[in-house]
């Protein structure tokens, strides 16, 4: 793959994972708050669910960033996009819900591309291959 195209891979992935990485934070940062939000939510076992999005929001959104284990990555990034919109923004009605709700599906729609053709050149992923292929077979 030529330059223009790692680039815009690095780009796309980076821009996917600052909401990850900036919700995840506050989330982590703001644990009684967001156990707050989760009680409204209707969520069961508050402190697990608080536990559940730090891990998958801020470490799905380094790995995102780094390009590392890319696939199964959006694929759980993916499912959790669809999640939260049910969770979260399912009331449609609302107008501000119905963004959410949509740009969850948009998020969506890229994690799955994310999943589909990997990182690119330009990640740790490619990192490790191009390691595993140097070390010679004995």
């Amino acid at each position: 793959m030529q330059g223009p195209e790692n680039a815009t891979m690095l780009l796309g992935r980076v821009l996917l994972s600052l909401l990850f990485l900036i919700g995840g934070t506050i989330k982590l940062l703001g644990p009684p708050a967001t156990q707050a939000m989760f009680v409204k939510q209707g969520l069961p076992v508050v402190e697990a669910a608080w536990v559940l999005a730090v891990v998958v929001e801020v470490g799905g959104g380094l790995a995102t960033l780094f390009g590392l284990f890319t696939r199964p990555v959006g694929v759980v990034l993916a499912i959790w996009c669809i999640a939260t919109a049910l969770i979260a923004h399912s009331n449609i009605s609302e107008r501000a819900q119905e963004i959410q709700f949509f740009k969850n599906m948009g998020l969506t729609g890229g994690f799955l591309y994310v999943a589909a053709f990997g990182a690119g050149a330009w990640s740790l992923d490619a990192w490790r291959l191009r390691r595993r292929d140097a070390v010679p077979a004995e």
